[in-house]
């Protein structure tokens, strides 16, 4: 292209122009075309077990409160970015308030995220072990009580 733009210098500045006006909108469809994150077929399948009384969605609550809002924030509006994670190129850790899910928004998935954390980098650390079954399945049903009804 050196002796094209050498012998059609006007040409090559209609080619930049176009390109520049047109960048941002190929940019845009790419992004539309990307896959969206999919959750967890085999965790999507498993039926929570504990009932969202008030009750359970109260000791959800006072779990969240514990474990999870330092970095979801009290609300589960997304929280702070931790040095850490920013350290490892991670973000905001996500709002659990709104309708983007993207490791599943059913209960299985939900509890399998609070259960084995998200892998590679585990910005989202698994709890296993440390905290028991049915008190994850009381955060799942606080949970789904923050997020937009569908």
């Amino acid at each position: 292209m050196g002796s094209f733009t050498r012998t059609h210098p006007s040409l090559s500045l209609i080619l930049v122009a176009i390109l520049a006006f047109f960048s941002p909108s190929i940019g845009a469809i790419a992004q539309v075309q990307q896959p969206a994150a999919k959750g967890d077929p085999e965790a999507a399948k498993m039926k929570n077990p504990v009932e969202a009384t008030p009750d359970s969605i109260a000791a959800g609550k006072k779990t969240f409160a514990t474990v999870c809002a330092s970095c979801h924030g009290n609300e589960g509006k997304g929280g702070i970015v931790l040095s850490v994670i920013e350290d490892k190129g991670g973000t905001q850790p996500p709002d659990l308030t709104d309708a983007k899910w993207d490791h599943g928004s059913s209960d299985g998935e939900i509890f399998t995220v609070v259960k084995k954390g998200v892998a590679p980098d585990f910005f989202m650390q698994p709890f296993d072990g440390r905290i028991p079954d049915n008190e994850i399945w009381n955060m799942v049903n606080y949970i789904k009580s923050l997020s937009p009804k569908k």
